[in-house]
């Protein structure tokens, strides 16, 4: 189908809903580099114009990837829930905008929203959220609750969890007990432990689960570990009894760029059986943990729509959200800055790609976290974090990630430190999973308020665990 806009006496054409989805995104350096993205400001507001007007119904009769060659696709269209979605299904794009803002400041405002989840497609979300203001996505995103658990809940209102991830650039088990135990006197952890191995080895995998199951247990840490090797790695070793808590996998919002991976649906399938057939959950039992990015399926070539033509990658990014719907994961977060600056070229862009990853992702039902980082040739630095974190602690993000001195000396990009997630839950009221704030209590290092204590009133059971280093 072919849309028009007009503007100031200039007429704009937009050839298909893959067009005029990637001509209404806001700037960003990738869709510059797949050649879809506006050419100028005019025609970029003159797209979202006519975006705002499209029928959400068009999203359920125009596909941006083929339904004939793309399971993805297929996954999000035979999974939606026509019933879920009548309430809505008479609304615009524009119109779904206005019902969220006014939607988000009722006292049911998260049930509302809850409630029309399964009927809304990846696309109508992505579609939505370039329309948007920063301010819209966080205040809608905020009015939402979305929790999982397995030994913590994550996701709570009012509370913000964190991934400790103590890499290691030659997995050695002393760096990373020590990084470990560093992030936990600073009260970090309760997400997940998640180690990215330096090697896919399934001895060096199975080493560093014991590693982090014996810390686990030792100290009655409850909380869960994550070694991130893929996903087939993993499940050889669950079937050989290593301890495995979540299982994990990088994904993408396209067959392609999942097949670069190395994945398909039905393999994810079977690992989150595989995960579920362990019962090592305590208070729940979401056992996957999942990562993408903005620009993954763009960087595999695995980027083309309907017609050929290259989708955005914004929405390729929300189509994602539709395979970790599929999954129920415990966790789920966009590593926003890590491809580097050729799909999200500096701060500001960075900034605004987190907001749009993290609104499009809770909306759709998942307790969406962020890996608030840059790559070092980004025109991006700290300043920029902070502000990122503190916009997504208001917007109520799930968990955020953490590493010695916010500089991963493993993967080599930057992003927070344990003092970070100790300053967004101090600035704005915010508290650890509600079990590890227990225990953090229990060895005198937090207050009834879930706030780290200083050390010199640290009691003697915190003594021993440093002891332990």
């Amino acid at each position: 189908m072919i849309y028009t806009q007009s503007i100031s006496g200039t007429t704009y054409t937009f050839d298909g809903l893959v067009e005029l989805m990637a001509k209404a995104t806001p700037r960003r350096s990738g869709d510059e580099l797949a050649g879809c993205a506006a050419e100028s400001d005019a025609e970029r507001a003159a797209a979202a114009w006519q975006l705002a007007d499209l029928p959400l119904t068009t999203f359920l009769e125009e596909q941006v990837v083929p339904y004939e060659t793309d399971e993805v696709t297929r996954l999000i269209i035979d999974t939606h829930d026509r019933v879920a979605f009548q309430s809505i299904a008479h609304l615009t794009v524009g119109g779904l905008r206005d019902w969220f803002l006014e939607t988000a400041v009722r006292d049911d405002g998260a049930a509302r929203i809850a409630a029309v989840a399964a009927g809304l497609t990846p696309e109508m979300v992505a579609a939505v959220s370039k329309i948007m203001r920063n301010q819209d996505l966080i205040l809608v995103a905020s009015a939402a609750t979305v929790t999982a658990a397995f030994r913590t809940t994550v996701g709570l209102p009012g509370r913000i969890s964190t991934r400790l991830q103590p890499n290691h650039p030659t997995d050695d088990p002393r760096g990373i007990a020590a990084a470990t135990l560093d992030g936990l006197l600073m009260g970090c952890g309760d997400a997940v432990i998640g180690i990215n191995p330096a090697t896919d080895s399934p001895h060096a995998t199975s080493e560093l689960l014991y590693l982090l199951d014996d810390i686990r247990q030792r100290f009655q840490i409850p909380t869960q570990s994550c070694v991130l090797s893929h996903v087939t790695t993993t499940v050889d070793l669950i079937e050989k009894g290593v301890p495995v808590d979540l299982v994990f996998q990088s994904i993408a919002g396209t067959e392609g760029a999942n097949r670069s991976f190395g994945v398909d649906i039905a393999m994810l399938r079977e690992a989150n059986e595989a995960g579920h057939s362990l019962h090592r959950g305590t208070v729940g039992d979401n056992v996957m943990y999942l990562e993408t990015g903005q620009g993954s399926a763009l960087s595999a070539n695995a980027h083309l729509g309907t017609g050929g033509k290259p989708v955005d990658q914004q929405t390729l990014e929300t189509r994602a959200y539709a395979v970790a719907r599929d999954l129920e994961p415990l966790l789920i977060n966009t590593v926003v800055g890590f491809i580097g600056p050729e799909y999200l070229y500096d701060g500001k862009q960075i900034i605004r790609a987190g907001l749009e990853d993290h609104f499009c992702g809770k909306i759709l039902g998942l307790p969406m976290g962020v890996d608030v980082c840059y790559t070092n040739h980004a025109e991006a630095d700290q300043d920029d974090m902070d502000t990122l974190l503190t916009l997504l602690g208001v917007a109520g993000a799930a968990f955020v990630i953490a590493v010695p001195g916010a500089d991963d000396v493993m993967l080599g990009y930057q992003s927070l430190s344990f003092h970070d997630a100790l300053y967004v839950r101090q600035a704005l009221g915010l508290r650890p999973a509600p079990e590890f704030e227990a225990w953090l209590a229990g060895l005198g290092m937090a207050d009834t308020d879930g706030r780290i204590l200083p050390v010199d009133v640290l009691d003697s059971p915190l003594r021993a665990l440093s002891a332990a280093r």
